[in-house]
């Protein structure tokens, strides 16, 4: 299993205090520029220290399985397509990475946003990690934990999109919804 967090706008310790409660032995920082303006305690040099501090690691996939691609044919009409990101092989040996890092140490994918599915974590990475039989799940700003499957039937709903459908599978159905959020948060390069 493989856990999802966001650092949110938490204070480092109780950034620290989540993933303790969860076993986490290895952060896997998956933003595309290790940085926040708004939250410098999650600097990657910082962050790096103070898990370093709590005995947990850091691991930077972030050119790997950031959501902002350097690669210009990773869009279309200036907008990532999480779909043409996941084909590339650089995102297939972070996902790969990951595969292996977990089979020793307990994973936790960070990103910036509290919101799972408001994140390029749960919609394009999680998903493939799911594809792959790896089940992932989500600790949220609270601390409790949710499953992808979870979350996915909570993204449903957000959607208004049916649970159930006479004429297409749940997986389409579930398919339907990784597409539509996909299209609401994927970057936008307004410079392109």
């Amino acid at each position: 299993m493989i856990f999802t967090i966001g650092h949110s706008t938490h204070p480092i310790e109780r950034f620290v205090t989540l993933l303790q409660r969860h076993g986490i032995m290895l952060v896997a920082d998956v933003r595309s520029s290790p940085y926040s303006r708004f939250n410098p305690q999650f600097n990657r040099e910082r962050l790096r220290t103070a898990l370093q501090d709590a005995g947990i690691r850091y691991l930077f996939l972030g050119k790997e399985l950031g959501a902002r691609s350097k690669n210009p044919e990773c869009y279309e009409n200036h907008r990532v397509s999480y779909e043409r990101l996941a084909n590339t092989q650089l995102f297939k040996d972070g996902l790969q990475q990951l595969q292996a890092k977990q089979m020793t140490h307990t994973v936790a994918l960070m990103c910036a946003e509290k919101e799972p599915l408001n994140c390029h974590r749960t919609i394009l990475v999680a998903r493939h990690l799911e594809e792959a039989g790896i089940s992932v799940t989500h600790i949220l700003d609270d601390g409790r934990s949710e499953s992808h499957a979870s979350a996915m039937s909570r993204l449903q709903q957000q959607l208004k999109l049916p649970q159930h459908d006479m004429f297409r599978s749940d997986a389409e159905l579930v398919q339907e919804a990784y597409q539509i959020q996909a299209q609401r948060i994927a970057y936008i390069d307004k410079n392109a």
